[in-house]
């Protein structure tokens, strides 16, 4: 993967760090790991470059959800603004059959969220960059120390390796 993406006005192009999840088949995608292949192909056709890819990690869910997740994250580049390529992601998954207002933690088809981005920290009513629990979540940093291990988060100012290992270090038992 990794056609063009759209540009801005001057040509400028954002890069963000998207976490994808799936713990359950799509009719037609199949299993939870060609749903996430699949998303990417339909990021692609909308114009989002598909610039680096993690490998599938298989995690535990959280919540009530039984079903393991297959979890990864993808660097992409488009010229939309964060809260127009969150339009498209939310877009996406509703294609792919993810109804809005479910709740949460449950199985679901497909999961896609914007953990960080080139710009910095963001925030506006329906959108917060970093991801406010992406720190605290090992499916999503495991896979993006992958692909993007130095990217900063821009609140910690640690990389993402610096936070996963600090995450998924083994700590001593206590006595």
């Amino acid at each position: 993967m990794g056609r063009g993406g759209a540009k801005t006005q001057g040509g400028a192009r954002r890069h963000y760090l998207i976490a994808l999840g799936s713990n359950r088949r799509h009719p037609r995608h199949g299993a939870p790991r060609a749903v996430l292949r699949a998303a990417l192909a339909k990021l692609e056709k909308k114009h989002v470059a598909v610039k680096r890819v993690s490998p599938v990690f298989e995690t535990a869910p959280i919540g009530p959800s039984l079903r393991r997740y297959a979890n990864g994250a993808a660097v992409v580049a488009t010229g939309r603004e964060p809260e127009e390529l969150l339009a498209l992601l939310k877009r996406i998954e509703r294609r792919f059959g993810r109804r809005a207002g479910g709740q949460r933690w449950t199985s679901r088809v497909l999961d896609l969220d914007i953990v960080l981005w080139g710009g910095g920290a963001y925030h506006a009513p329906d959108l917060t960059i970093p991801h406010p629990l992406f720190r605290e979540r090992a499916f999503v940093l495991r896979p993006a120390a992958r692909i993007a291990p130095d990217w900063r988060d821009p609140i910690t100012g640690l990389t993402i390796r610096q936070l996963t290992a600090r995450l998924t270090a083994p700590r001593p038992l206590s006595r």
